[in-house]
């Protein structure tokens, strides 16, 4: 079925499964999760324990197993993550899909996952086709403003050349790059998480296997959504969240 979506916002069962009282039961799920993956547990069936535990409908599990991460990764991760202070004058890589369709999911009021590992995830899933939404232009608009606000030197956006309309996504970026002046070279690539996780650069993704495997990275959904998007709809899932 194709993607008619005209924004990246909420479900319409959100208000009911990310409801502030069920939060609790969420964050205990989380931290049930993060204990299981650090104990190298296999993540499909102790998501599938947690799940059942818990009574979480297909959805929350989504979200919890996206909260959740391994006390060695999170170190690892928190190890090599770039402040943005000092991202000015380094080159930058970007996740595209990644890091754009947080931001669109933020400003459309749709659940933007506040996860473990500092990082922001929503629950959009493309199926493997991009559909430009009411929020695109917006979105682009605040990446590139805080790329330029944080001396980002230049900007080398990834793209799932797989993934349906990605040619259309690369003319629209090249054409705010352009507009701007903003230095960014836009690449379709077939395995874009392996180049990431390559790079000699920092990149900017909240995609776990990404993380896991690469350099520097920036943190730059989040720093993008608590500069510039204070409406967004921000679930807290760190287990610690609501002591």
């Amino acid at each position: 079925m194709p993607d008619r979506r005209a924004h990246r916002g909420p479900h319409p069962q959100d208000a009911q499964l990310f409801a502030a009282d069920g939060l609790p039961c969420l964050r205990a799920a989380v931290a049930d999760l993060n204990w299981l993956l650090s104990r190298s547990y296999a993540a499909p069936s102790s998501l599938k324990l947690v799940g059942d535990r818990y009574a979480l409908s297909a959805r929350q599990r989504v979200a919890v197993a996206r909260a959740a991460c391994a006390d060695v990764a999170l170190a690892s991760r928190t190890a090599r993550r770039l402040a943005p202070h000092m991202a000015a004058g380094r080159p930058l890589w970007i996740d595209g899909y990644n890091v754009l369709t947080t931001i669109e999911a933020a400003l459309a009021g749709g659940v933007v996952l506040v996860s473990c590992d500092a990082c922001l995830r929503d629950m959009a899933s493309m199926h493997g086709t991009w559909r430009k939404v009411a929020e695109t232009e917006q979105a682009v608009a605040l990446i590139g403003q805080a790329l330029s606000e944080l001396g980002v030197t230049d900007c080398r956006w990834l793209l799932d050349s797989p993934v349906s309309n990605s040619g259309r996504l690369k003319a629209r970026l090249l054409a705010a790059a352009a507009e701007h002046g903003w230095p960014w070279q836009v690449e379709l690539a077939f395995n874009p998480d392996a180049k990431l996780a390559q790079s000699s650069e920092p990149v900017a993704t909240a995609d776990s296997n990404v993380l896991d495997r690469c350099g520097l990275w920036l943190n730059l959904a989040r720093y993008i959504v608590e500069a510039a998007i204070p409406q967004a709809w921000l679930v807290d899932l760190t287990p610690t969240a609501g002591d």
